[in-house]
């Protein structure tokens, strides 16, 4: 599955059983890789399309995500982005919240989302050719923000991970997010049990239900969908935070309490 965004080609690389590795194509067939758990496909995917791997985006230390960097880095000399801390072995350039990178011709911003992991990053790729300075984002953010959903806090503390996501809720709504797995229909059956009554997450089912049964991904999503249909973006709601406490029998007194019961909630569920 790829998609244009304007003069890029994004392809979803399929890796074990609902992993996608992103591969962002230039026209003059250089590649970026973003999180290359498995180098198999990837080699695969190179092979097929003749294009030259020029750099990757590694957004967390996770083995799903980081356990092909050193077989594709074997024969290649090429730059291995990614968190700082020298605990991913095979990372070459240790980047931080706020950096800027030029790859490939276009530029990615280092985001910091914690919460997942503590090292967890996001990559804000802007399109080359865009006209405005604030359109045609491409978000590339792991297992922080999923479509209809969000990761399970391994490491970081609910404010964190909550802060993480209002973050990336506060970008612009045309926003592509490229996450890295496809959880979709499981996430939108917890989102229509969280909102029972939230029609856009009703007619979201039919939508990603039909591209999965032709085999297609269901991403990349945007901003704007998840604002609509994504329970974590969605705890200011007094509909959410009335069918969470009453399903966890729990008070809440704000959004992130909020939060904090429906991850609890989506965990068991």
């Amino acid at each position: 599955m790829t998609t244009q965004q304007s003069s890029l080609v994004i392809t979803a690389i399929p890796a074990f059983n609902d992993n996608y590795i992103w591969a962002i194509a230039n026209s003059a067939g250089d590649v970026v890789v973003v999180d290359p758990g498995d180098a198999v496909p990837v080699e695969a995917y190179l092979t097929k399309t003749g294009q030259t791997l020029r750099a990757i985006l590694i957004t967390h230390h996770h083995a799903d995500h980081t356990g092909g960097l050193i077989e594709l880095c074997k024969a290649r000399e090429i730059q291995v982005y990614g968190p700082s801390g020298n605990h991913i072995n095979g990372i070459t350039q240790s980047v931080l919240d706020g950096d800027s990178l030029t790859l490939i011709g276009t530029q990615f911003m280092v985001l910091a989302v914690p919460g997942h992991t503590l090292d967890h990053l996001a990559f804000l790729m802007r399109m080359p050719d865009s006209p405005l300075p604030d359109d045609k984002f491409s978000l590339f953010c792991g297992d922080t923000l999923f479509a209809a959903g969000c990761g399970r806090l391994f490491e970081g503390s609910p404010e964190m991970m909550y802060t993480s996501l209002l973050r990336i809720g506060a970008l612009p709504e045309d926003t592509h997010i490229y996450c890295a797995h496809e959880y979709t229909l499981n996430n939108l059956g917890f989102a229509i049990e969280a909102e029972p009554d939230n029609l856009h997450i009703m007619r979201r089912q039919k939508k990603e239900s039909e591209k999965r049964h032709q085999g297609l991904p269901t991403l990349p999503t945007t901003i704007f969908e998840e604002l609509r249909t994504n329970p974590f973006l969605r705890c200011h709601s007094v509909c959410l935070k009335k069918q969470v406490s009453a399903h966890m029998a729990q008070e809440l007194h704000s959004d992130l309490e909020t939060f904090v019961y429906l991850r609890r909630w989506k965990d068991q569920f």
